[in-house]
């Protein structure tokens, strides 16, 4: 489908032009710091006035150099105030604007000693603020989060939506980084944000389109966590305490979900040290319930029938403690010190009764009972040293090393047996037992060194190398038990098809320059990184239930030294409407677990296996767009295309009668173009508004080529997939008391087409309620968490898949293979949950996290 991009354009500078009326050419700017240390301030709020009758003329933010600048003033003379929260109120009165500009140079924000004293004040924020290279957003707007994870904050994004499973994806995507305080995180991001808890979410930044500072990785850009932080003598704490109350549908279930936990961090600023120490535990179970069918069907064979249906379920416990401590040597210099360790483990529970169409004799159906246990567990420990170092010149130097180990692994127990189960083990009758154990150490270290250049009329340059390895081994070990006529024997043989060992190796090195400046209204940053990655993967199978000879072991080699250009540009129409278009070259890395080349059985109907030649996706994207300011209300629009090389798809076929394949390949390529809408309005004191939404179209060309060596056959089949989808957020907040609020979420994901078949739609609406006492220092955040009453299909998914296509056989002959497999995943509705959180200080900590930049992104 052709995209007219001037329609496209046309449709974004309409959208936000339409509501603005352009000003003169006359510019006011200044720069605010603390008053104790001259550290610059970011979000402060900068009003102006107009002197005569005191009426609001606009309001900015101030950035992360806490800079500001009001473009496009009329000739007059004017009022301007600063605040943020914790500091005195600053105001400067009288200020006359003649000229082209007026630079209003330092201005000082004392701290509020009665605030820090914990004495109540209310300040507001914009929902989102728009900056040249990123979306803000605040995230103690969403209540509803409360409790939660990160996660739980992210999807109300504008741009991010989320599925049955829990994943998140940013303009459709799952391939974005995260970012902690702007350090980089380079593992899962599913796992680093259920470890993260929301309360210490302070601000969320989306990065679409990275510059060449950030690391290359990440095909939908980064995600910035900007935890709580601030400035105070005083000792500092807070705990916050979560509880689920029972099931309201337990969907027949075998056990009762528990859903509680508690986080607390203590934290202190004093003289040139800043250290804290925190920990959190999560218990956060799921019931759930599956209903499936799968057919197959080889040339004129009968066709295979396998429906199915029973519980789906998830017991989950996330453990983590850290600490911090940083100390300010001179005025200039810095040092941070940062360590997380932590446990999660994860169990999916599938209690599945299957109706297949195979018989025991020519009457009597073969009906069985299905208990799987997949089971996730995630050891790690991480550390880190931060170096920063401002020169007399203005010029800054800034190292930093992480070390992380990890240990994954966790068995998956899967057995077959006669549908009366409820009898003790020794006396039930099974068709099948099977375990499969792994036990998977990771290693990984970075190191890099930034070196900003003394500011010129250019702008700053700035320049960095970085050093990144990784070390993860593999051991997978799967049995089968020998029954005694359908009873345990205890005795177990290894399956030599689906055991191995896997090791991956893979070293990165990198260096990038960057400009970035701003002359007038124009404000610009381009750049460019190298990257030379050298990736080594090797592995063995076993034989007669032994690991063969290491002489056998084979090896696959990979490297590339590639360039990642990035460009960013924006024109400040006005104080309050800017235009912007940038370009980033991005590239998505893979991990372990798809490329493991020998086949892993999940369940009673699924394989999955992964490629060890697969190919890193390399990604281009290009974006316009444009942004509105106008007092309390904000509005932003943006065009985007997105062009993938060597799209990583999980791919099914047949391996069986019953048994389908799922495998991870590289299918072609994948083009993107779309639309997100974000907007934040103030409709009333009382009344906060936010809705977010983005729609596209995914186009994917290619092919699938597989050889199946277990089954002597080769298939090779094409791909073109393409549709439109779309996604939308949308959150509000009423102010009923100064103490009592109430806030409603609704997230929402379209139907989707998938390479081979569709996902169909997924939402859920959420409601809150928080109450405060104690002069705000005790909140009670009640939540009623994916509402439904029976009346929707909230929190459930349908996921399908089919194919028909051509097997050449090892002696020639083509063999028509047929599939279709249809699931729907149903989890748990109305939830109810209790929040408590007390604040024995009002401010807030000022401690640096570490994160896991390697293993989660394997668990």
């Amino acid at each position: 489908m052709t995209i007219c991009w001037k329609h496209i354009v046309s449709c974004v500078t309409l959208t936000i032009i339409t509501t603005t009326t352009l000003f003169g050419q006359n510019k006011l700017s200044g720069h605010v710091v603390e008053s104790s240390n001259k550290t610059p301030i970011e979000y402060a709020t900068v009003a102006l006035y107009d002197q005569t009758d005191n009426s609001l003329i606009t309001g900015v933010v101030t950035d992360a150099k806490g800079d500001f600048t009001i473009a496009k003033l009329k000739k007059g003379t004017y009022k301007l105030t600063i605040a943020f929260m914790g500091f005195e109120n600053f105001a400067k009165e009288n200020i006359t604007i003649s000229g082209s500009s007026l630079d209003l140079g330092t201005l000082t924000l004392k701290e509020d000693h009665q605030m820090l004293q914990e004495i109540e004040v209310k300040g507001e924020q914009l929902t989102a603020v728009t900056k040249v290279d990123r979306q803000v957003y605040d995230a103690t707007k969403f209540e509803a989060a409360a409790g939660g994870t990160a996660t739980d904050v992210l999807k109300n994004m504008p741009s991010v939506s989320i599925n049955a499973e829990g994943d998140l994806s940013v303009r459709g995507t799952s391939g974005f980084v995260v970012l902690v305080n702007g350090k980089p995180v380079q593992t899962d991001a599913a796992t680093i944000l259920n470890q993260l808890p929301a309360n210490s979410v302070k601000n969320v930044e989306v990065i679409t389109a990275p510059s060449a500072k950030y690391d290359s990785e990440g095909k939908a850009g980064i995600i910035n966590i900007i935890t709580t932080k601030g400035a105070t003598d005083n000792l500092y704490a807070q705990v916050n305490v979560r509880y689920g109350l029972p099931s309201v549908e337990p969907y027949d279930n075998a056990k009762m979900p528990l859903r509680y936990g508690g986080d607390f961090t203590v934290a202190q600023q004093k003289n040139k040290w800043n250290w804290a120490v925190g920990g959190s535990y999560q218990r956060n179970d799921k019931t759930g319930r599956r209903e499936g069918d799968v057919w197959t069907k080889i040339d004129d064979d009968p066709k295979f029938g396998f429906p199915s249906d029973g519980e789906r379920s998830y017991v989950e416990e996330n453990y983590s403690g850290n600490l911090s401590l940083g100390f300010q040597a001179t005025e200039n210099t810095n040092f941070n010190f940062a360590a997380m360790g932590g446990i999660r483990d994860k169990t999916r529970l599938a209690d599945i009764y299957y109706n297949d169409n195979r018989f025991e004799d020519e009457t009597t159906p073969f009906q069985y009972y299905n208990h799987n246990s997949r089971n996730r567990q995630s050891d790690f420990f991480v550390t880190s040293f931060d170096f920063n170092h401002t020169f007399e010149n203005e010029s800054k130097l800034s190292a930093s090393v992480l070390y992380e180990y990890t240990l994954l692994g966790g068995p998956t127990y899967n057995d077959n047996q006669r549908e009366n189960f409820s009898t003790p083990e020794s006396q039930q009758y099974f068709y099948l037992r099977e375990r499969n154990t792994n036990e998977n150490p990771l290693n990984g270290f970075r190191a890099n060194i930034d070196y900003n250049f003394k500011p010129s009329k250019l702008g700053q340059f700035e320049v960095g190398y970085q050093f990144r390895t990784l070390d993860h081994q593999g051991d997978f070990l799967y049995e089968r038990e020998d029954l005694n006529e359908g009873i345990p024997s205890g005795n177990w043989q290894v399956v030599d098809n689906y055991s191995s060992n896997l090791n991956l190796k893979r070293n990165i090195h990198s260096a990038y320059g960057q400009l970035a400046g701003k002359k007038g209204d124009w404000t610009y940053g381009v750049g460019v990184r190298a990257e030379y990655m050298d990736r080594q993967v090797d592995f063995l199978g076993f034989e007669n239930g032994q690991l063969l000879p290491e002489s056998q072991r084979e090896v696959k080699k990979y490297d590339y030294l590639k360039l990642f250009p990035s460009a960013n540009l924006q024109y400040q129409i006005n104080d309050g409407l800017a235009l912007k278009t940038a370009y980033s070259k991005r590239v998505e890395r893979t991990t372990t677990f798809k490329m493991n080349p020998f086949k892993e059985k999940e369940h009673s109907e699924t394989l999955e296996q992964g490629d060890a030649d697969l190919l890193p996706e390399f990604i281009d994207l290009v974006e316009l767009g444009a942004s509105q300011e106008i007092g309390d209300h904000s509005i932003f629009a943006t065009a985007y295309f997105r062009n993938t090389e060597n799209l990583i798809n999980r791919t099914n076929t047949v391996d069986s009668d019953s048994v389908l394949n799922r495998i991870y390949t590289n299918v072609g390529n994948s083009k993107v173009f779309g639309f997100e809408l974000g907007t934040s309005l103030k409709l009333t004191k009382w009344w906060d508004f936010y809705a977010g939404g983005n729609v596209y179209h995914q186009h994917i060309t290619g092919k699938f080529d597989y050889d199946d060596t277990d089954n002597d056959w080769m298939i090779s089949i094409p791909v073109d997939t393409k549709a439109w989808q779309y996604s939308f957020n949308i959150n509000t907040t009423f102010d009923i008391t100064s103490t009592l609020s109430t806030n409603f979420g609704f997230n929402y994901l379209s139907e989707r087409v998938t390479a081979q078949g569709k996902d169909s739609r997924f939402y859920s609406p959420n409601l809150s309620v928080k109450k405060t006492f104690l002069d705000n220092r005790l909140a009670v955040n009640f939540q009623w968490l994916n509402m439904d009453m029976g009346l929707m299909n909230t929190n459930e998914q349908r996921i399908t898949t089919n194919g028909d296509y051509n097997a050449v056989l090892a002696d020639g002959t083509v063999q028509r293979q047929q599939f279709y497999t249809t699931t729907n995943y149903v989890y748990e509705v109305d939830q109810l949950i209790i929040n408590v959180t007390y604040n024995f200080n009002s401010s807030k900590n000022k401690s640096k996290k570490v994160k896991s930049e390697f293993g989660s992104k394997e668990f």
